[in-house]
């Protein structure tokens, strides 16, 4: 369910805004959108997994509140963002 190591390294060399970048809100959102897609897939085969279910909540909320972040900052990078995620909004 949890992201690998190098899932998590490749992630932030794709989404860093400069070297060494791993807190910007690009990077955190693209992390929290990796966990939120593998806990979908274990909900999808374990249904009945409510703790579980409850965590993707917290994360989705979490990257809700991130996206509303970057959103205020600066439309076009928010934009970027989901676009370059799928994230559908």
């Amino acid at each position: 369910m949890s992201i690998t190591a190098e899932r998590r390294s490749a992630l932030i060399q794709e989404f860093a805004t400069k070297p060494g970048d791993t807190g910007s809100p690009e990077v955190q959102v693209a992390i929290l959108t990796e966990r939120i897609v593998n806990l979908t897939e274990h909900l999808k085969t374990h249904a009945k997994d409510f703790h579980s279910r409850r965590g993707l909540l917290v994360l989705v909320g979490q990257r809700r509140g991130l996206l509303d972040y970057v959103k205020g900052k600066d439309r076009s990078r928010y934009e970027t963002l989901i676009g370059r995620l799928g994230i559908r909004r």
